[in-house]
């Protein structure tokens, strides 16, 4: 009878156990291919954060000089921050172990960055946030509901309306895919590329010695965009075939960018943008090494 009460009190605390998963919903927002989400420091609301899966660390990085003024950064230091363009790192003040809401979700021991200058003055956004969500949570991004779901069991299986593909990792927290390009009429070309969930363009093509695929000649120059480092020019022109995981996209405009300017990861032939992201409904697992995709209401765009 001891033991029969025995195992009846475990199978009650292994069900308590598992009935304990961590879940949270929090409402996005999608604009120009990018994901937004709010976040709340001290009293402050700050909303129009992209999501962000090439900062790799735990933290937020908010980038809008109005704000300067309206958080409380005590005990901040200085510090240089390196990323995508052709200039200097940036500038910026941060606070260590410090703590914020995402939605209704409070996030602990985190970092507060506050880039100092008016580097991304008038942009449409106000900062980024990438690990703390990506890294530390199975991330589903329901973009026909408008909602990011984050567990905290790794082992949830989607239904089999989703497609999985590999992602891997280097020497830092940034998702790696491979995926397959077709410039024109020839053979699709497998690529090494990591994904910038904050970056509008569908691909971006990075030319460099022993490139695996050819520019056509058909591009225009264009200002890509502005990272942590200045700005970045290139070219755009359309590609005949984009394929990831098994999702064929056609007559893709596609970027093509100096790979010392425009990355600083090493080895990588592409990045693969919101551009393409959004076109789907995904389920980011980094633990197991998974990204689901499934074609939402944008597939078509």
């Amino acid at each position: 009878m001891q033991n029969y009460v025995f195992l009846v009190l475990i199978m009650i605390l292994f069900t308590v156990m598992a009935s304990a998963e961590e879940t949270h919903t929090i409402p996005i927002k999608l604009s120009r291919n990018k994901t937004l989400v709010s976040v709340k420091i001290g009293d402050v609301t700050i909303p129009d954060i992209m999501l962000d899966t090439g900062m790799p660390m735990d933290g937020v990085l908010i980038y809008n000089p109005d704000y300067q003024d309206s958080l409380d950064l005590n005990n901040a230091m200085e510090v240089n921050i390196a990323g995508a363009g052709s200039g200097n790192p940036s500038k910026a003040i941060t606070v260590e172990s410090a703590e914020f809401y995402l939605g209704n979700l409070l996030l602990k021991n985190q970092r507060i960055i506050m880039l100092k200058g008016d580097l991304y003055k008038g942009f449409p956004t106000n900062g980024i946030i990438g690990n703390s969500i990506f890294g530390n949570y199975l991330t589903e991004i329901d973009y026909d509901n408008n909602t990011m779901t984050l567990t905290d069991n790794y082992n949830l299986k989607p239904d089999s309306s989703f497609s999985v593909t590999p992602l891997y990792f280097k020497d830092n927290n940034v998702p790696w895919l491979d995926a397959y390009v077709a410039i024109a009429d020839e053979k699709p070309v497998e690529l090494s590329m990591y994904i910038d969930y904050a970056m509008e363009d569908t691909i971006v093509l990075l030319e460099k010695p022993k490139m695996k695929f050819i520019v056509p000649e058909n591009t225009e120059k264009r200002y890509l965009g502005t990272g942590l480092s200045g700005d970045i020019h290139g070219k755009r022109g359309k590609i005949s075939k984009l394929i990831v995981c098994s999702y064929e996209m056609n007559y893709v405009t596609a970027a093509f960018a100096q790979a010392e300017v425009r990355s600083k990861q090493d080895n990588a032939d592409a990045i693969l943008g919101g551009g393409a992201l959004h076109k789907f409904n995904l389920i980011f697992n980094y633990v197991n090494k998974k990204l689901y995709l499934k074609p939402n209401t944008h597939f078509n765009d």
